[in-house]
């Protein structure tokens, strides 16, 4: 066990009755970084998530964050120790008002200054949920609903954040607008991210490093950078085959390491 990496999965495997989802994988995350799991539908990286923030009991293998077993631990402890999931499809609390839903990310939190620090944080970020705070959640359109998630999470000033699948059912342009707002959440909190997104070029532009599943199974990692270059990721992935990526214009943050 290494001090250097906030979060370690060793060698999990998590199934859905008979069927295995997930077999034999590791993985590290260095605090401050943003990982990224790419992976076709049913790979398994959904999965990976929902074994980490304990909604699932893995068969096998271990979860350490902080230097700590957390293992099949009840949900809510996860939550308290500093690790906040936010799941694919959103699912926010329709007949809440967006106030309550973001307040219901902060139940766990006794320090009322620094909830609504957050909260003011979380609405320059994302300013029509300071519009939209009376109004009910499932009256939100689709990216208004992501962002909501998003920030609900980090109301409970989370040290790593597992986002699912950000960009689902979004268009490219508020899929753009939420990962510009990852990024900068990454960079001014120092919040550590584990991103799974179908989105690769997405995913590659805002990560630092990258593992790709397969059936289940971890069968690439690297530098995203480097990823970018391999030809199985631009074929499959990125759509590429033989053209170059020089001249792509990219948002991407300079890569550091915590």
């Amino acid at each position: 066990m290494s001090d250097t990496f906030q979060l370690m999965l060793a060698n999990v495997e998590s199934a859905y009755g008979p069927i295995k989802a997930i077999r034999g994988v590791s993985l590290k995350v260095r605090p401050g970084e943003i990982v990224t799991v790419l992976g076709s539908n049913g790979a398994g990286k959904s999965t990976i998530l929902k074994t980490i923030s304990g909604v699932l009991d893995p068969t096998r293998g271990s979860v350490t964050f902080k230097g700590e077993d957390i293992t099949a631990k009840d949900p809510a402890e996860i939550v308290r120790r500093g690790l906040v999931h936010v799941p694919e499809g959103r699912e926010v609390f329709p007949l809440l008002s967006v106030h309550d839903n973001l307040m219901m990310g902060a139940y766990t939190r006794r320090d009322r200054d620094g909830v609504a620090r957050d909260l003011e944080q979380v609405y320059r970020y994302f300013p029509i949920l300071r519009e939209r705070q009376r109004q009910d959640a499932g009256l939100l359109s689709g990216g208004q609903q992501q962002m909501l998630a998003i920030s609900r999470a980090l109301m409970g000033a989370p040290a790593l954040m597992l986002l699912d699948e950000p960009s689902l059912g979004l268009s490219p342009k508020l899929t753009k607008e939420i990962f510009e707002i990852v990024v900068r959440i990454n960079r001014e909190r120092g919040t550590t991210i584990l991103l799974v997104e179908q989105n690769a070029n997405m995913a590659l532009n805002a990560a630092d490093y990258g593992y790709v599943l397969e059936n289940g199974r971890i069968v690439m990692e690297d530098a995203c950078d480097k990823l970018r270059e391999k030809d199985d990721i631009r074929e499959f992935y990125l759509g590429m085959k033989d053209e170059g990526v020089r001249g792509e214009r990219r948002w991407k943050k300079k890569k550091t390491w915590r």
